[in-house]
């Protein structure tokens, strides 16, 4: 049957779909509205199928705050043209929109609330796919709930951070310390909150670090370390002439002998490297929980505890959600 432009330019205001996706579903559909929407539905389906292992680096962070309710939630896409586009960012913030009104718990729930249109947001992610024949994600949905919060995006729209308070804060601080969240990325709000498998991966990493310096030292104390101190100087002083590949040898047996030899006396030395570890864990918390880090907008080298403090004494950080297109 013959498709009309009106039809065409009909289905094209209720989707928002090319003109030309609009008219082949049409035909297919017979001139049927409804079975051709369900057919622009499949083709979104079938695009994210296609590109299903397609990253999605590019999108909208947003946030929204009502009364003590803030949430955070990002739609991401594959590139920044589509992100641009006026579609994406209706959708992204009819998305928050929706976020802030429902609270729903949780990314899975948020997927099923229903928008305007009468589709639930994951069906016009879907849509969207469809149109655009890029991916589309719920690349991720924070939400926290305190007698007051705060939130923050960065210009670029790819970062954001809220942050719950035990009560209400100056704004200026409130919305510094969201800033502080986003550029700085903690791991928790204080020690006492910070995962025990994060400490456990920590003390990991710095115990092996701790036994290289420890060998490389000795290494370096008993050998020329200016020619031979490791495998790329060997390498590199070897091809300039500087050393045979007799010295090379000799040089690589005496730093195997000496890092087996240290490494053996290291083992007994447990003391010494634990004292050195907890320093190392000590340092990784400062810099890494949220109310011992220097504090980003202070001009005298506070600490995110100490300018709260200095704002509202009685003022506690309950918790913080972050999201980054970058990460």
């Amino acid at each position: 049957m013959a498709i009309s432009l009106a039809d065409i330019k009909k289905l094209r205001d209720m989707t928002s779909a090319g003109m030309m996706d609009c008219k082949k579903a049409l035909e297919e559909a017979a001139g049927e509205f409804k079975r051709a929407v369900e057919i622009l539905r499949e083709k979104g389906k079938s695009t994210l199928a296609k590109r299903g292992d397609n990253e999605t680096t590019q999108g909208a962070v947003l946030s929204r705050i009502n009364g003590g309710k803030a949430i955070l939630v990002c739609l991401g896409c594959e590139t920044d043209f589509v992100a641009a586009t006026p579609d994406f960012k209706t959708l992204s913030g009819n998305i928050a929109d929706a976020a802030i009104a429902a609270f729903p718990a949780s990314a899975e729930e948020l997927k099923a609330v229903k928008l305007a249109d009468g589709y639930s947001i994951e069906e016009d992610i879907t849509n969207q796919a469809g149109k655009t024949g890029e991916k589309h994600v719920l690349a991720y949905y924070g939400a926290l709930e305190a007698p007051y919060v705060s939130e923050y995006v960065h210009f670029n729209g790819k970062l954001g951070a809220i942050v719950a308070f035990s009560k209400e804060v100056p704004a200026d601080i409130a919305r510094g310390i969201a800033m502080q969240v986003a550029s700085m990325n903690p791991v928790a709000v204080d020690a006492e909150s910070v995962p025990a498998e994060v400490i456990e991966s920590e003390k990991t990493v710095a115990i092996q670090k701790t036994k290289d310096e420890q060998v490389q030292k000795a290494v370096k104390a008993g050998i020329n370390p200016a020619h031979v101190d490791s495998e790329d100087h060997i390498e590199s002083n070897t091809a300039k002439g500087w050393l045979t590949s007799e010295q090379a040898q000799q040089a690589r047996e005496i730093i195997a002998k000496i890092g087996a030899e240290t490494l053996a006396s290291l083992e007994q030395k447990v003391q010494m490297i634990n004292g050195i570890v907890n320093g190392r864990i000590q340092k990784f918390l400062k810099e890494s929980t949220l109310m011992e880090q220097e504090y980003q907008l202070s001009d005298d080298k506070k600490t995110v505890k100490e300018a709260l403090a200095a704002a509202d004494k009685d003022a506690k950080i309950v918790a913080f959600k972050r999201f980054s297109l970058a990460d």
